[in-house]
């Protein structure tokens, strides 16, 4: 039936004048206004997209700059508060922001849940989902695993599920799968901008999407209906060529671009893929490259809509959404003609499965060359264990085939060598594996499957085949291998490849074994070589949705309540932090004077601390716990200058706060690189600190390790059992207290600056970075120029030495106006208060 409107316009444009021509625009117009409204999601019918309003921004933007557009700019550009009066340069100027959604897993979630609860406002504004992925230990297996989880976790989740029904956030159960797969499966869709709280939020840009991992204040702002704000990015190209086959998967595109742009590379840029070779990838395989940009430093990733994606909406329930993409498919891909601030071009027929590793994740190898590499090196040869899954590496198609090497290896009566773990990435794929009998073959083979969760990937890994500080070698198809990330032991050496290339190693148990020439010994003793693999890209029975984990937000939550126990060690009410006092910052004691590297792992570790990632007050007791003290080359231990006595950094930190003594922290190159840990940022305020004053701030999160730095921790780790008064928390996968969870948050301002800013703290560097050489660690300094605090205009640092000499020295600041605020209320959410 055709609408009213529709009827009666349609004898008006059959009238060939002028007026007709209005007619006909008003005839076509009406037509488009009436089409039903597609929702954002299944889960959301009450939302809609609008593409209407991106193409609207884009055509402003593009007619004031004058040029052609690339896909990122056109979804970032798209989603912009003022697209009229925005000024937008790449690389310089901040952009005010309007996403469409916010995603959070438990463990950010947590601190972003009670920042939101105190801003005091009834409901988020933007749909907003939590998700339980990370608090799940991988000890004997999936549903022994799971129900453990509950059990240890109880309280969070209770919060976590009463906070997201009273303020209308959707909560997907512990046992629901890793927060980027629940995202890709039901969220994701071409154009939308989404922000999450975890890293590796990126990988949403294998089905077109803007999705940059942000801190859990961003996550506020947004959810409180506040424009968010993003440096504009530069855009990298990366122009693919040809077409994968045999043994080389998507994974080999982002382990060949980390080799060449390594960790640093991708810094303040989205990187964008574009080029014939794009349609020769699955959309779960672009969803694999954007993942693993993160370990470039990239703020984000994304590839152009194509069918692949289209194919993968209809599978996965949202033929809607593919339908009105292909109505607007122009927006959603770059325009002919736009220019990249860089391009990489790589050849997919050309290009050879890679391994990188150990210890970072852009040391890149050809797999042919990685056993030799190995020898010279004194790398174990051995793979002690291979990991597949993990939010990278976990969709049907991974485990597709992988199942077909394994089932060949069955064939010819042969088992891993390796221990085997399977981490599936969403309860709907571990449904459809076991359905489709993948989970049987890959259990029959060695393998152990996991809970559908984080697990290894992040540390969650009760490891116990080698003790700690031996040396071994394990192999995964993870996103990250930083020293003790995955079992915390620092003389694991990790690699990161395919989930094919993982299977062929676990099955040969060694690195020294190259699939495409080497040959495995039957247990017949014939001799034969493993055949390329291969697996659907989807399956051709539609996925198995498994078992229902998702609550939805109820639409009266009024007598919902929200417990947080006084007495609770796990859940802490966050009180304001006080506001400026108008004036200078003087005599700040300096609490440490960091040496070498200063990862979000060194300021506020994750490991065995996550449990109290909702307590403000106990995670601080990791505040710097991992930070080298160059007084002495220790880690967690100061000078207390009250006392003269050596203590623990936080207990230190603690003791001056007591006394009404502010103090600063004074750290080298790049600090902050890591992950999204905006704790690193929150403990420091918490405990008493004003300042943190470095060379530079991480513009990414995840750099190249010094592994000299790395072995002196090792030395060193039992002084901080020895010297923190939490020593009790620490079992014994202690080392993931150091290092685990590294990220680029990916968003390239993720920790560094921006989560200092948020919490009333001033980041500043030194204008000249051989002051640094000037501070000694008994120093006092003060910080001058606040009263007339502006951007652009720098600060004076008074450093005041213990012989009673002083040296002034420069400070610079990236502040603008709207965070100088910020500065001047106390904290962001002091500044939306008073707003409100």
């Amino acid at each position: 039936i055709m609408p009213t409107c529709l009827l009666e316009m349609t004898p008006i444009i059959t009238e060939p004048n002028t007026e007709t021509k209005g007619a006909r625009r008003l005839h076509v117009s009406a037509a488009f206004n009436a089409k039903p409204k597609v929702a954002m999601s299944r889960f959301e019918p009450g939302t809609s997209i609008s593409y209407e309003k991106l193409h609207e921004n884009i055509d402003i933007v593009r007619k004031r700059l004058n040029r052609p557009l690339t896909l990122s700019e056109k979804i970032v550009y798209g989603h912009l508060d003022d697209p009229v009066g925005q000024d937008i340069a790449r690389g310089r100027t901040y952009l005010r922001l309007r996403p469409d959604r916010v995603a959070m897993q438990d463990a950010t979630a947590q601190m972003a849940m009670l920042q939101f609860i105190s801003s005091g406002l009834p409901k988020v504004a933007v749909p907003s989902t939590i998700h339980c992925d990370h608090l799940i230990e991988a000890q004997i297996g999936g549903v022994e695993d799971l129900k453990r989880a509950k059990e240890v976790n109880q309280e969070v989740y209770n919060f976590l599920a009463t906070a997201g029904a009273k303020y209308g956030v959707g909560f997907w159960k512990p046992g629901s799968g890793i927060i980027h797969q629940i995202i890709l499966e039901n969220y994701a869709y071409p154009g939308v901008l989404l922000i999450g709280t975890d890293s590796h939020t990126p990988n949403g840009g294998g089905l077109g999407s803007i999705c940059i991992g942000v801190g859990g204040a961003d996550a506020v702002d947004v959810m409180a209906g506040i424009p968010w704000e993003l440096k504009c990015p530069n855009v990298i190209g990366v122009k693919l060529t040809g077409s994968l086959s045999g043994w080389t998967s998507p994974k080999d595109v982002i382990l060949k671009v980390a080799g060449i742009l390594t960790v640093k590379g991708g810094t303040g840029a989205i990187v964008e893929y574009h080029g014939p070779g794009v349609d020769s990838i699955s959309c779960t395989g672009m969803a694999t490259i954007c993942n693993m940009g993160a370990e470039i430093g990239a703020t984000t990733s994304v590839f152009p809509y194509n069918h692949r994606m289209k194919t993968y909406l209809n599978k996965t329930g949202r033929a809607d959404i593919a339908a009105l993409a292909d109505e607007h498919k122009d927006d959603l891909v770059p325009d002919k003609g736009c220019k990249y601030d860089h391009v990489i071009e790589i050849n997919l027929s050309e290009l050879k499965p890679h391994i990188n590793g150990p210890f970072t994740p852009d040391l890149a190898h050809p797999v042919s060359e990685i056993g030799a590499v190995a020898e010279k090196n004194g790398w174990p040869l051995e793979v002690k264990v291979g990991l597949i899954g993990s939010c990278t590496n976990s969709s049907y198609e991974d485990m597709g085939r992988a199942a077909s090497l394994a089932k060949q290896a069955l064939d010819k009566g042969l088992k891993c060598k390796a221990a085997f773990t399977v981490t599936p990435g969403s309860e709907q794929i571990r449904a459809t594996i076991e359905r489709d009998g993948f989970s049987k073959i890959l259990r029959d083979v060695g393998g152990v499957v996991l809970a559908n969760a984080c697990g290894p990937c992040i540390g969650q890994w009760d490891r116990k085949d080698v003790k700690m500080g031996e040396k071994n070698t394990i192999v995964t198809s993870y996103n990250r291998n930083f020293t003790s990330r995955n079992d915390a032991n620092p003389a694991t050496h990790a690699f990161v490849t395919s989930p094919e290339i993982v299977t062929a190693l676990a099955i040969a148990g060694t690195l020294k074994f190259d699939p495409e020439t080497d040959y495995l010994t039957a247990a017949n003793g014939e001799k034969f070589k493993l055949e390329p693999p291969n697996g659907d890209e989807l399956p051709a029975r539609d996925f198995d949705p498994g078992q229902d984990t998702y609550q939805h937000p109820p639409a009266e939550s009024g007598s919902v309540m929200v417990d947080v126990s006084p007495t609770s060690t796990r859940l802490q009410l966050l009180e304001p932090f006080d506001k400026w006092n108008g004036k200078d910052l003087e005599d700040l004691q300096v609490l440490i004077k960091v040496k070498g590297k200063c990862t979000t792992d060194h300021i506020s570790a994750a490991g065995p601390w996550l449990k109290f990632r909702g307590h403000l007050d106990n995670i601080s007791n990791n505040m710097l716990i991992g930070a080298i003290n160059i007084e002495n080359d220790a880690v967690n231990k100061i000078k207390n200058r009250l006392t003269g006595e050596y203590g623990g950094v936080p207990d230190v930190a603690r003791h001056y706060k007591a006394n009404g003594l502010s103090w600063v922290v004074v750290g080298d190159d790049n600090y902050g690189e890591g992950s999204s840990r905006e704790h690193a940022a929150l403990e420091p305020r918490h405990l008493g600190g004003r300042v943190i004053l470095v060379k530079s701030f991480a513009r990414i999160h995840g750099t190249l390790r010094d592994y000299r730095s790395e072995k002196l921790l090792f030395t060193q780790w039992s002084s901080i059992r020895a010297n923190s008064p939490s020593s009790l928390l620490f079992p014994t996968f202690f080392f993931s207290v150091l290092f685990s969870f590294f990220s680029p948050h990916c968003h390239s301002v993720l920790f560094s600056e921006t989560n200092l800013k948020k919490q009333g703290m001033l980041p500043l560097t030194f204008a000249d970075p051989t002051d640094y050489d000037k501070i000694r660690p008994d120093d006092k300094i003060s910080i001058t120029g606040l009263a007339t605090f502006a951007p652009g205009k720098p600060l004076k640092g008074v450093v005041k030495h213990g012989d009673g000499s002083q040296d002034i020295i420069n400070l610079n600041h990236t502040f603008n106006e709207n965070q100088v605020e910020w500065f001047h209320a106390g904290s962001a959410l002091n500044r939306m208060k008073e707003l409100q």
